[in-house]
């Protein structure tokens, strides 16, 4: 409705209710990027979400210039949730000059990129047609390694403009191309990701391993991959996370064996005991649900191999009492860091070692069980269609796994989108 249209009073209301839109996305999207990662979120839970984040930048795109300008003046404070709602509406209205000035913000500010790439991920193909052709043979690097993500994103090929990327002297780009290329299942470019698992740069390396070992390769990714679990960053848990799913029990068990005697690679055990799915590790997770501080961890590893929701079938126990396990309110505490199993149940052991001696019977011992079956195509694509959020993203790779070349199915994508994709692939 046009300003004519409506009373003074109600034109005076508007921004107020148009800058709530913006904070609304914002920090939806802020809660979006956790969800997504979540051990306690399926995609039903996701939906919920989405259709909240939609109903808001819906309602900044029908405001018109009112909405972008707002959009605009909120990255004064630039954070991961203004950046997403800048770019989203961007691209809706097909405001190209308003999108080349905040992807030249954002590619100055490392810390909101993810929300960039969320953002390209979040709009629909219809927005993004023509602007994202045009963002691939753009002389920009940023604008590349952007309209390439997009792509990925949506799970759609590329094309032509992949395999030159992967060659560019811009070496974020050169990574955001080589993960496409495991992304998008491009098996014509596993060649490419192997002659990249010697390039100067780290992230360059790790996404080259983790590329060509979805497109089929079992041999020369593996040193790239363990060199990656020894650098810090994100890339060391999802190298870990590959190499257990491509070991068998008895390979594993030596690298199992080394990280439980530093006290700080005992996490990483746990994690990777349920990976690797051998039921013969199971009496030791129970073992570890004794430690507070890696009960729900290990009753994650268990639930990974059994298939159990240790919270809905009552073998869970009440929180403990007086225990600091993330951030606390005293302020000469300097720790920040976030509690890791935040939203993990806490496993009972006792109720759990029950469960265990009733039914291990049915697990075949040295043989690999994910989420209670040994990995397949169809269990693969239930545990999308119902389980949470890293037990998807576990199943997405799986299904890579087992038939190199298929593109990653991508647990972040808005949830519409994420059921269209089941329905199509009968989940």
């Amino acid at each position: 409705m046009k300003p004519s249209h409506v009373s003074a009073g109600t034109v005076q209301h508007v921004p107020l209710v148009v800058a709530r839109h913006v904070e609304e996305a914002a920090l939806l999207c802020n809660q979006r990027l956790y969800l997504v990662q979540a051990p306690h979120a399926k995609l039903h839970h996701l939906r919920r979400l989405d259709d909240r984040l939609a109903a808001h930048l819906d309602g900044l795109l029908v405001a018109g210039h009112v909405g972008g300008r707002l959009a605009q003046a909120a990255l004064a404070n630039t954070g991961c949730g203004e950046m997403f709602t800048a770019v989203a509406l961007a691209f809706d209205s097909r405001d190209t000059g308003q999108l080349d000035r905040i992807l030249a913000i954002a590619e100055l500010l490392t810390d909101v990129q993810e929300a960039v790439v969320l953002a390209v991920g979040w709009v629909s193909a219809q927005s993004l047609r023509g602007i994202n052709r045009d963002m691939l043979a753009s002389p920009v690097a940023f604008h590349r390694r952007v309209a390439i993500a997009a792509c990925a994103f949506h799970m759609v090929d590329p094309g032509d403009f992949l395999a030159p990327a992967l060659d560019d002297a811009d070496a974020a780009l050169r990574a955001q191309a080589l993960r496409a290329a495991g992304d998008c299942g491009r098996r014509d470019l596993v060649h490419s990701c192997n002659g990249a698992l010697n390039d100067a740069d780290a992230s360059c390396r790790f996404w080259a391993a983790r590329s060509a070992v979805l497109l089929g390769e079992r041999h020369a990714p593996i040193h790239p991959l363990h060199e990656a679990t020894h650098l810090p960053g994100p890339q060391r848990a999802e190298a870990f996370s590959l190499l257990f799913k491509l070991a068998t029990s008895a390979q594993a068990a030596p690298l199992l064996k080394a990280m439980l005697e530093r006290p700080e690679s005992v996490r990483d055990a746990i994690r990777g005991a349920g990976t690797v799915g051998d039921p013969q590790v199971v009496p030791w997770l129970i073992q570890q649900m004794h430690d507070l501080k890696l009960t729900r961890l290990a009753g994650e590893s268990f639930s990974l191999i059994t298939g159990l929701d240790v919270a809905h079938l009552d073998l869970d126990r009440k929180p403990p009492e007086n225990v600091e396990l993330g951030p606390n309110d005293d302020p000469n505490d300097d720790s920040v860091a976030m509690d890791e199993d935040d939203g993990l149940p806490w496993p009972d052991p006792e109720k759990i070692g029950a469960w265990w001696r009733s039914n291990s019977h049915r697990f075949a011992a040295g043989a690999r069980y994910f989420m209670g079956e040994p990995p397949s195509p169809a269990h693969c694509l239930s545990v999308l269609k119902t389980g949470f959020q890293r037990q998807r993203k576990a199943a997405a790779v799986h299904l890579c796994l087992m038939n190199p070349g298929t593109p990653l199915f991508n647990t972040a994508a808005p949830a519409w989108r994420q059921q269209r994709w089941l329905d199509a692939m009968g989940a």
